[in-house]
């Protein structure tokens, strides 16, 4: 009963408390050889739930104790070593003992393998070749060891001398660095001044350009060509623009126009002789716009002074020099004048009746002294031009082709090509024919000084600055 009993207490799960069994409690048994101790009576009493009787003696008490406080020392040792805290129930007992089987089951395995690795290691033993190899290998080795020990030891030591070097190199890449950039920023400030001298020197050489080409501009320029434009219109001679001559009705030119014309005329007269220095002989050109005219000096006495210095041949022609109070040169013919001098106009008022052509007798006699005028200029242009070379500037071509220095239409007396300069004397056809042979002997004029003025100015070009550029 008390048996079944206590295996329904151990297999109910709801029943939480340590049952501790009779080796427990009991103390050790007597071995088979020992005496048994008389105590398995009270035991079993105990057991049974049976207070001992008055009779037992109390001798088992303190023996009782000191199991107790021994086993309780005992499970603090227990508990103290492992993770489980002792005493314990039957159901973690049986669970501690599946896992230690397991464990040990695991150990026996590892030292099965233990043991065939080494049965192996037995029956596989080096031979006594083997291990010569062996040892020669290994001493091989070491040697090797001992040979890339130094190696190591030598390349560490090189490397520290690199390492050395690579700071003293960075060291000097810094310092260049620096010279680097003050070098460029004084290649840049450089750059900057050469390019202000560059665009100083672009602006002075355009400058220059513009001048040089303005000084050739200027020196091509003809100022008497420019001043009085000699050409034709038909059958007119124009200076200017400004028709010379008179036609029938149809092509009838007003004496405003003429008038100017003829002021215009006596203007190049007076500019080409004061150019050349030559002064008209028994005349004295007024130019004085569409009212000119020329007097007529009374001539009494003529003084010529020779020049007493030799002509120096040149290959240009140059005007006679002035008479000066410290130069002996040779002057032109001085005319002396006395009385006074007869005006001879150039223009008419048109109040005239055209058909009265003996009317106009003032104005013919101041187109007689135009045309005289006209001749001793052409004169003395050609004495100065004969006395030098045929390479002169001032030649021209005449209309019959002779090549030479002379007016291209001969004039005499009132004529000029043998035609009469008289308004008078003829037709208004003929009158300005012959005022437009005339103006081709004023533009022969015009030109010859154009060309001593061009060869003069070459002149001073290529003899003043000693190296200067002539034309």
């Amino acid at each position: 009963m008390a048996a079944s009993t206590k295996a329904g207490l151990k297999d109910n799960p709801a029943m939480s408390f340590v049952m501790l069994t009779d080796s427990q409690v009991v103390p050790p048994q007597a071995t088979a050889n020992g005496p048994k101790k008389p105590h398995s009576k009270s035991t079993t009493s105990k057991e049974k739930g049976i207070t001992p009787s008055s009779s037992v003696p109390d001798t088992d008490t303190p023996n009782l104790s000191h199991q107790m406080s021994s086993t309780t020392h005992l499970f603090e040792i227990l508990s103290a070593q492992s993770d489980i805290d002792h005493p314990i129930c039957t159901e973690c007992t049986d669970l501690l003992l599946t896992h230690l089987q397991s464990r040990l089951s695991a150990a026996q395995k590892e030292r099965d393998t233990y043991i065939s690795f080494l049965r192996s290691l037995d029956t596989t033993s080096p031979s006594p070749q083997t291990l010569q190899k062996a040892e020669k290998s290994l001493k091989e080795a070491r040697t090797a060891e001992s040979k890339a020990f130094a190696d190591l030891l030598a390349l560490e030591k090189q490397k520290k001398e690199l390492d050395g070097e690579i700071a003293s190199l960075e060291a000097e890449s810094l310092a260049l660095d620096k010279e680097e950039q003050a070098f460029w920023r004084d290649r840049n400030a450089f750059s900057l001044t050469l390019s202000e001298f560059q665009n100083e020197r672009d602006a002075l050489q355009a400058a220059y350009e513009h001048d040089a080409a303005q000084l050739e501009r200027l020196q091509r320029t003809n100022v008497y060509n420019d001043c009085f434009c000699i050409s034709h219109d038909g059958q007119f001679g124009t200076i200017n623009g400004l028709r010379l001559g008179r036609l029938p009705p149809q092509q009838s030119v007003e004496w405003a126009e003429i008038n100017a014309a003829l002021g215009t005329t006596a203007l190049l007269l007076a500019t080409v002789a004061e150019k050349l220095g030559f002064v008209f002989q028994g005349y004295r050109v007024r130019p004085m716009g569409s009212t000119s005219h020329i007097e007529k000096l009374a001539e009494t006495t003529t003084t010529t002074t020779t020049n007493t210095t030799p002509a120096a041949s040149t290959a240009t022609i140059t005007p006679p020099p002035q008479s000066s109070p410290g130069n002996p040169s040779s002057s032109p013919p001085q005319t002396t004048a006395v009385g006074k001098p007869t005006p001879l106009d150039l223009f008419s008022s048109g109040d005239l009746p055209l058909g009265a052509r003996f009317l106009h007798r003032r104005l013919d006699a101041g187109m007689v002294a135009l045309l005289d005028c006209i001749r001793q200029l052409g004169e003395f242009v050609e004495s100065n031009s004969s006395t030098h070379t045929t390479s002169s500037p001032s030649q021209v071509q005449g209309p019959g082709g002779a090549v030479g220095v002379k007016l291209p239409y001969r004039i005499s007396r009132d004529k000029v090509h043998d035609v009469s300069i008289r308004l008078g004397a003829g037709t208004d056809e003929t009158w300005t024919r012959a005022c437009k042979y005339a103006l081709t002997c004023c533009k022969f004029l015009l030109a010859f000084a154009s060309n001593v003025g061009a060869a003069g100015s070459a002149g001073r070009t290529g003899g003043g600055g000693g190296g200067g550029k002539g034309r």
